[in-house]
């Protein structure tokens, strides 16, 4: 679907789990999993940061993405870039 398909670019799909973009707040891309470490593997934030993002603060969330961009290694990167190729 496209933006000249539906005229509300909120509901093109483009800012579900699935796609993990930048413009959610959150991280998550709906692939809960960890391997042996406090890592989760769709997202790159820690066990703590998924279970308490709700009471962080903007500034606090805005590190969190600013170290899992820089590292780059969790699904939600893999597959922007996979999405971008």
């Amino acid at each position: 679907m496209t933006a000249k398909d539906n005229p509300n670019p909120f509901q093109d799909g483009s800012h579900s789990l699935a796609v993990g973009d930048d413009a959610s707040d959150s991280p998550c891309i709906g692939v809960c999993t960890t391997l042996y470490d406090e890592i989760c593997q769709g997202c790159g934030r820690t066990l703590s940061e998924v279970s308490n993002w709700v009471f962080l603060s903007q500034e606090e969330k805005d590190q969190v993405w600013k170290r899992i961009r820089a590292d780059g290694t969790a699904m939600r990167f893999q597959r922007q870039i996979k999405e971008n190729n």
